[in-house]
Order: C-alpha cells, then structure tokens, then sequence
C-alpha cells in the first residue's frame, strides 16, 4: 500500500506544478487579486485562489483511493471528504472573488462541521496528557464543529505573510504523516502525504517573494483536511485515539496562539469580526524582521510543537506537557512584548 500512496503524492506534485500556470492565468482573467492596502503587505495585485492548484490533484487522488477502496469503509471515507473538499473549494473561490461577509463566513465554517461530523470525522475523545483519554459522549457534536471553525481560523489567521500558512501547513502534515505510521492507520498515511505533496509543491511559488497567494480556497481547502485527518477514521480505526486531539493542538501551536489572541484582542475592541493589523506575524514585521526570516523562524517554532507533538506517541506526556507549556508560556510573552510595543509607538 505504501507504494500507491508514494506514487499518488508524486502524482499531486507534478499537477501542481503544471496546474499552476493555469491557476495563475485563471486569477488574473477572473480578476481574483490580492490588491495592496492597509492590512496587506504587499506593493502590487497578486492572484489568489492558488489553493486550485493543489487542491484539484488532491481531491482527484482521493476519488481514485475511493474508487479503489470502494468496497469497505475507507472508500467511503476518501469520497466523502473529497465530496467536502469541493464544496469547500468553491465557497473560497467565490469569497476570493466577492469578499463574503464574515458572519457569512462563519456560518459556513459551523456547516462545514456540522457535514464533517455526520459523514464520519468526528472528535470522539480528548486527549488527556496527566491520565487516561476523556470520552466525549453526546459532547463529540459541539466539540467537533468547533474543532473545525477553529483549524479553518487558525490557518485563515496565520497566512498574513509570503510561505507562512502553506509552510506550517507541510510541517503539520509531517506531524501526522509520523503519527499514521506509527498507528498503522492507513487513512491518515494517505491524506497526510497528498497534503504534504500538494503543500510543498505550492511553497515554490508562495515562499517570498510569492507569486500567487493561497486566498481562502487555499485555507479552507487545507485547514478542512488538517482537521479532518486528526478525526480520521475515529471509530473505524485503531490507536487514532492517540493523536485526538492533543498532537494536532500541538503541532498546530502557533495558528491557534495567534487565533485564539485575535479572538480576545477583538472581543476587547468590541467586534470579532472586525478585521485587524496586529496578529503575531504583523508584530514580528513591525519590528523590523524581514517576510523571509519570519517565516523561517517560525517554521523553526512550528517544528518544535511538531516534535513535542510526534513525542506524545512516544514517552512520558506529563515530561513534553511541561516542555510545551514552558514553550508556549515562552512564545506568548515574545508575543505580548512585541504587540505591545508596537501599540505605544
């Protein structure tokens, strides 16, 4: 099986790579462009609505592998989500190109994981790092349907700057591709490594300086199926218990630092949908680092929480627990310290 799954990742990187000139042209005809502004960085219109490129090679992968599997419960699962990964893929293509209102936005993310629960990716357990897995119960609903609008933020949050979501997105892919094969679990194997292929190959293009960003079609594609394979086969497969939901919570450290301060930076200000100019990222540039050196220093970051992660399979959870609470206790007072410096200037 591994061989498929190998053959089938080198497959989305070269679509990728021939989609993209497509993708490109696409944009510009259809006048889906990032234009410069206050909140944006950049000088010049660059298209969005990249995540096309590696989007359409996965979601057709994952109709193969349905195709394939069609006769147990994994084909189900392939179609299913690659079934979600469209309509997914078309809300953010309409919101690169009308700018959807946030409220109509969030109430996408909420049916987007009301879907994702009943055809199967749902978070049944909580992992517990002092003692034993809490069971959700009737919880599993609400708890999953939040797990998704949060990943969709957190990664819609993050990508503020040229590489910076789509290089977090390959190293947490990474992270769970480790996790599904120390699980066995074929499921997460196959659609952590189509994620990772099609990620990387949008790198080349979107590292600084980016010729085309990922717009929301790229976000919402990408943070669908990071949250959709850290619920991957919950009830159908064995051992996923360990990786809900602490390895992704984890290996997704920053993003969700940075979602979760957005949501109290804004709820101070009165307004969480008003948009603004002071997410991690933003603070970092402000104080003078160039696009490039943030994203590398936070890809180094991101792939600390990614080891931490992968670590909780392996040893002692209450040792990496207080390792990654003196990181993100760490990371939140850099984080403090530059915000606020930037505010009383």
């Amino acid at each position: 099986m591994s061989w498929y799954i190998v053959l089938a990742a080198l497959a989305i990187q070269l679509l990728a790579h021939l989609l993209m000139p497509l993708n490109l042209r696409f944009s510009r005809l259809h006048g889906i462009l990032a234009q410069p502004g206050e909140r944006r960085i950049h000088e010049s219109s660059i298209p969005e609505a990249g995540g096309l490129s590696f989007a359409l090679p996965i979601i057709l992968t994952q109709l193969i592998f349905a195709f394939v599997f069609r006769h147990i419960e994994m084909g189900r699962l392939f179609f299913e989500l690659a079934t979600v990964g469209v309509l997914a893929l078309t809300f953010g293509l309409l919101d690169d190109r009308f700018e959807v209102r946030p409220g109509y936005k969030f109430l996408w993310q909420i049916a987007l994981g009301m879907i994702m629960y009943v055809i199967g990716y749902r978070v049944l357990f909580l992992t517990n790092p002092l003692g034993s897995h809490f069971i959700l119960g009737w919880m599993s609903f609400p708890v999953t349907v939040l797990w998704y609008v949060i990943v969709i933020n957190a990664i819609n949050f993050i990508d503020g700057l040229d590489g910076l979501a789509t290089g977090i997105s390959a190293i947490v892919s990474i992270v769970l591709l480790v996790v599904g094969i120390r699980e066995q679990n074929f499921l997460v194997i196959s659609l952590s490594a189509f994620l990772l292929s099609g990620t990387l190959a949008f790198l080349f293009y979107n590292f600084h300086p980016a010729r085309i960003f990922l717009g929301e079609t790229g976000t919402q594609f990408i943070a669908l199926n990071i949250a959709a394979i850290s619920t991957a086969g919950s009830a159908q497969f064995k051992g996923i218990t360990s990786m809900t939901m602490m390895i992704p919570l984890v290996a997704l450290g920053i993003p969700m630092l940075d979602v979760f301060l957005a949501v109290f930076r804004r709820i101070r200000f009165g307004n969480i949908f008003t948009a603004d100019r002071l997410h991690i990222h933003h603070a970092m540039l402000d104080f003078g680092l160039s696009q490039r050196t943030i994203a590398l220093i936070t890809y180094f970051i991101t792939l600390l929480f990614g080891l931490i992660a992968i670590g909780f399979s392996y040893t002692d959870k209450k040792i990496l627990f207080t390792l990654l609470m003196t990181l993100l206790a760490l990371i939140v007072i850099i984080a403090y310290i530059l915000m606020r410096r930037e505010r009383n200037k």
